[in-house]
């Protein structure tokens, strides 16, 4: 049996916003196993937000770079936000994203680059940061898209400077038709992947575990069911999860009356060619890192005492 602390139960509550106790029993019936908890109180009916399991935990900046028809997206982390602020580390990530144009889309081959003009690596110049700045800093994720024909649009929300932000998007239209045309609509739905956070392209795109997952907790809430009745509760269930996580069937947020899908079908009559929304990808920093908290020492001594901290 794992010993549930006070920290265990605070960490799942703050995640899913369900009652303490609920939180206490979620983690004693799964061992403190976070996750396992998380879909636990999912089961009961009691998790409110468990969206917000991957939480920002991080600092640093997301950027992104276009150049014709391929783009980079690329997470720097440091310590504090302070850092994400200082111009130094800003043009760093600016030229980090821009180097990694001409790459292969890797951390690895990032780190390998050069700077233009000179003979450091990339890896280099954020040692040389590092020790200038006195705070650890990590290049922490790439991504890279590419098309024959259309556009990659970019988009950065709460943006610190152009191309730099919290939040970082892009989008690849591949299509012969109107660039200008082209161009809003990419705008537009990087716009919405922001906003919605979508986790695949299509039904197709999501991977087994997750629709084992969802599965599992479909089951578990209609338990005792007839085996017909629970196939068809599972495949209407997974039927409106896909329309809430998969960019084709969402609601466009310019006009929610219209999927992405449909919106993507008017946009061929004025581009004058047919257009197909080849990928996207959406970084939102710090996403999946957690944050050590610092230790309230206070109430430890005084719990510790058997007193309440005051």
């Amino acid at each position: 049996m794992a010993n549930i602390t006070a920290a265990m139960v605070k960490e799942l509550r703050e995640t899913t916003s369900a009652g303490m106790m609920d939180c206490k029993a979620a983690l004693a019936e799964t061992n403190g196993d976070m996750e396992a908890a998380i879909d636990w109180l999912r089961k009961k009916g009691l998790s409110k937000a468990a969206k917000k399991a991957g939480r920002v935990a991080a600092e640093g900046l997301v950027a992104v770079e276009s150049s014709g028809h391929t783009a980079t997206i690329l997470e720097v982390n440091s310590e504090t936000d302070f850092v994400a602020r200082n111009d130094n580390f800003q043009a760093f990530v600016r030229e980090a994203a821009k180097i990694g144009l001409n790459g292969n889309g890797t951390i690895e081959g990032l780190e390998a680059a050069t700077f233009p003009g000179s003979s450091t690596t990339v890896k280099d110049r954020l040692q040389e940061l590092i020790a200038t700045i006195g705070e650890n800093m990590t290049l922490r994720r790439i991504a890279k898209l590419e098309v024959s024909k259309g556009v990659i649009s970019t988009y950065v929300h709460n943006a610190v400077t152009e191309g730099l932000g919290k939040i970082g998007v892009l989008v690849a239209l591949e299509s012969e038709g109107d660039v200008t045309v082209l161009g809003t609509l990419g705008r537009q739905i990087a716009m919405h992947v922001a906003a919605t956070n979508p986790v695949a392209l299509d039904a197709s795109g999501v991977d087994a575990a997750t629709i084992e997952r969802e599965s599992a907790i479909l089951r578990d809430k209609n338990a005792g069911k007839p085996d017909n009745v629970m196939q068809k509760i599972i495949e209407s269930g997974l039927k409106s999860y896909f329309k809430e996580v998969t960019l084709l069937e969402q609601p466009f947020v310019h006009d929610s009356s219209k999927t992405v899908t449909q919106v993507l079908k008017e946009a061929e009559a004025k581009a004058g060619k047919p257009v197909t929304l080849k990928g996207f990808v959406r970084y939102a920093l710090g996403e999946g890192i957690e944050k050590e908290e610092a230790p309230d020492f206070a109430a430890e001594v005084a719990a510790q005492a058997g007193l309440k901290k005051a």
